[in-house]
């Protein structure tokens, strides 16, 4: 003889669940654009900032053309990298460039890998790799907001 079991409150279960994907989407977007704003911030340190006054460029472009944004960047801009939300969807990617837009720093690779006059003098790849590795890496903190975001809709009603 076969013994029935019912389940008390799948109906409310059922709603959490389906209310996860949107909260975890939210925390993990506002803890990525947390993320690339440290990263642009020392990236933006590191960039070297002209000394002498030039003809052909203003002083600070270089470090004003270092960004992020969600999507795809400028054209003509270095990317460094992009920051995917995996498992989550499409739309939340970041990418982190420089030397693209209105302030026309193409020079940004040069600047970063050298040239066969010019020494390099990298900023963007070593911030890159700063923040990728450590206690408190891009990975960890998002791995973070997917548990936390999981626990809210939990403890929701």
């Amino acid at each position: 003889m076969a013994r029935q079991a019912t389940i008390k409150g799948l109906a409310n279960l059922q709603r959490k669940l389906d209310r996860l994907p949107t909260a975890a989407k939210e925390h993990i977007r506002a803890e990525m654009a947390k993320a690339a704003d440290e990263i642009v911030a020392t990236m933006r340190k590191l960039a070297p900032v002209l000394k002498e006054p030039d003809a052909r460029r203003r002083a600070g472009a270089l470090r004003d053309s270092i960004g992020w944004t969600w999507g795809k960047a400028p054209k003509g801009s270095m990317v460094v990298a992009a920051l995917k939300g995996a498992g989550v969807g499409g739309d939340l990617t970041i990418t982190i460039y420089a030397g693209g837009g209105e302030d026309d720093a193409f020079y940004a690779r040069f600047v970063e890998f050298g040239t066969k006059k010019m020494q390099a003098q990298p900023f963007f790849y070593v911030s890159w790799r700063a923040h990728r590795r450590g206690r408190n890496n891009v990975r960890t903190r998002l791995n973070r907001a997917v548990r936390e975001s999981a626990r809210q809709v939990a403890r929701s009603k």
